[in-house]
């Protein structure tokens, strides 16, 4: 996952989840299984499955009042968000007065390993879990608070009778949509993946304080709306939310529902498609960037190796936007034209996201996620790193992560489509998806299986 210096044991690790060389289990049945989960689930879609049912945010059953109120008691929020900048101060005391070596700071484990991946079965089980813990939008609240206390006591020396005038923010540029925030990711997966010692205290501090000052800017000046669509990792979260089981219904009740229903209210905005593309297009650079081909071409590059590098990554990305674009010109062309052929079957690519980011990262949370608690209480002696899967059930969680997300996405799409197009171009609008979805199962096993 993380390149970090060959004597730390996080290196091992990380990498030894990021891409499986010798797992266990027959590239054929591998493959094979694939195939035949996504074209079963594509032919019986076709003949079962001739309406939406799908209702967005509209559907759900009800949680008991009690329980809402309690998740939306001013107390509850405050505590999350006071968890959450703790949290934060935590880490960047480490950053500031601890040794400069993962082994022995918790900082790069927190942020590349609870935050990165712990959001991950944080968000499915509770939702959007990031927008209250989110330092910078707590930060954002107590710095507005200071200068409207400021504005009002200046207000009162100079006229005490005199209202305090209103300053309106700015509108958010609707065509900005997510881009901050697929923009904001990439450059998280650089530093990650990419940059020369992405566990340095150095490094770390200067990415977060950077990437702090300018959303905390931003957010001065349009309000925190911004945090919404533009900040990576609450949107990050929030995409992942969409698959949860807990949600809120368009009137703002509490409910469980059918993650298809959550995933289906994903919003449509610009740079969606962007998003979801670097959070896939990173996993799989991540998944061949330890093979012995790719690491002997960093070696003996003339550009250098972080060049390189970024463009592999950047190579990545690009290649399955690509093909979704391709995808999505095709579904033109078959189903007839559509207003928003890009973002309309977006969605449908979270699951497969998803599929990919447990498929690569199960192992790296269950191992240095607790090593990590343990040197951020100061324990003495963290346990040493250990999967609870052996290689077998480590490969069979890893295609069985890959190909169910596959065929989520199928079904999302199958509902998105009859639901677009007239019932005699919808299966057939399909086909370009199906031949996406194949490609993607493809590339994805075939990083896992190399």
């Amino acid at each position: 996952m993380v390149p970090y210096r060959a004597d730390d044991p996080l290196t091992t690790l990380a990498h030894g989840i990021g891409s499986q060389h010798d797992l266990p289990i027959s590239p054929f049945y591998a493959f094979g299984g694939a195939f035949a989960a996504l074209f079963v689930s594509f032919l019986a879609l076709g003949l079962l499955w001739s309406t939406s049912r799908f209702r967005g945010d509209s559907s759900g059953c009800p949680l008991p009042a009690a329980l809402q109120r309690v998740a939306d008691a001013p107390a509850t929020r405050t505590a999350l968000r006071g968890l959450g900048l703790t949290a934060a101060l935590g880490v960047l005391l480490h950053l500031l007065l601890g040794p400069d070596d993962p082994a022995r700071n918790p900082a790069p484990g927190a942020v590349y390993v609870l935050i990165w991946v712990g959001l991950v079965p944080a968000s499915l089980l509770l939702g959007p879990v990031w927008r209250l813990l989110n330092p910078l939008r707590t930060l954002h609240r107590l710095l507005t608070r200071a200068r409207h206390h400021l504005r009002r006591r200046a207000a009162r020396n100079q006229d005490p009778d005199r209202p305090l005038p209103d300053h309106p923010l700015p509108v958010l540029p609707g065509r900005l949509g997510q881009w901050p925030a697929a923009a904001g990711l990439f450059a998280f997966t650089w530093l990650e993946l990419v940059s020369p010692d992405p566990a340095s205290t150095t490094a770390l501090l200067i990415a977060l304080t950077a990437y702090a000052t300018a959303h905390l800017l931003l957010a001065a000046r349009f309000g925190e709306r911004w945090f919404d669509q533009a900040d990576a990792f609450e949107v990050y979260s929030a995409l992942l939310a969409r698959l949860s089981p807990l949600g809120r219904r368009s009137d703002g009740r509490l409910v469980l529902r059918n993650p298809f229903h959550g995933l289906d209210a994903t919003p449509e905005r610009p740079g969606l498609v962007a998003t979801v593309c670097v959070l896939l297009g990173s996993t799989a650079y991540d998944g061949f960037s330890d093979n012995p081909s790719w690491i002997n071409l960093l070696q003996t590059s003339a550009l250098g190796r972080t060049p390189t590098a970024t463009l592999g990554l950047l190579a990545s990305v690009a290649l399955v936007a690509t093909l979704y674009c391709l995808c999505a010109a095709a579904t033109r062309l078959v189903s007839g034209p559509h207003p928003g052929p890009l973002t309309a079957f977006a969605h449908s690519l979270v699951p497969i996201a998803l599929g990919y980011l447990v498929a690569h990262y199960f192992s790296l949370l269950v191992t240095e996620g607790p090593r990590t608690v343990s040197m951020a209480l100061g324990t003495d002696n963290a346990p040493e790193p250990s999967s609870p899967l052996g290689p077998g059930g480590l490969a069979a969680l890893q295609v069985l992560a890959v190909v169910t997300g596959h065929v989520l996405g199928v079904v999302a799409a199958h509902d998105r489509s009859v639901r677009l197009f007239p019932p005699a171009k919808a299966v057939a609008g399909q086909l370009p998806l199906l031949a996406l979805m194949i490609t993607y199962t493809i590339g994805g096993l075939s990083l896992l299986l190399n």
